[in-house]
C-alpha cells in the first residue's frame, strides 16, 4: 500500500486506478511471455508470438534492440512503463516545474 502511493506521488497519478491500469497491462504482457517461455525454443507458436511480443516492447520503448530475449520482459516493471508516460516525459525534459504541472499543460492542451 505504501509503495503504490509513493508511486502515484513520483509520477504525479491523479489515483491508485491509473497504477493498477499499468500493472495490469504488464502483468498480461509478464504472463504471455511466461507461457512462451514454457515451449520449446522451435516451436513455431513461440518463434512467432515471441516475436510479435517483442516487436511490441521495441515499439513500446521499454526494451531496446540488444535486449532480445524474453527473459528481459518477465524483469519489467511498474516503473518501466510509467518513465514512458507523457507528463513524466515533459517533467524530465524540464518543461514544467513539476510533475503536477506538467500534467496540467498536457490536460490544457499546451503539450500534445
Amino acid at each position: 500500500m505504501d509503495a503504490e502511493l509513493k508511486l502515484v506521488g513520483e509520477y504525479g497519478l491523479r489515483n491508485k486506478r491509473e497504477l493498477w491500469r499499468v500493472q495490469m497491462v504488464l502483468s498480461k504482457i509478464r504472463n504471455a511471455a511466461r507461457t512462451l517461455l514454457t515451449l520449446d525454443e522451435k516451436d513455431p507458436k513461440r518463434i512467432f508470438e515471441g516475436q510479435a511480443l517483442m516487436r511490441r516492447m521495441y515499439k513500446y520503448g521499454l526494451l531496446n534492440e540488444t535486449q532480445d530475449k524474453l527473459d528481459y520482459v518477465l524483469a519489467l516493471q511498474p516503473n518501466d512503463f510509467l518513465e514512458r508516460r507523457l507528463q513524466t516525459v515533459v517533467f524530465k525534459q524540464g518543461l514544467s516545474k513539476s510533475i503536477h504541472h506538467a500534467r496540467v499543460l498536457i490536460r490544457q492542451k499546451h503539450i500534445r
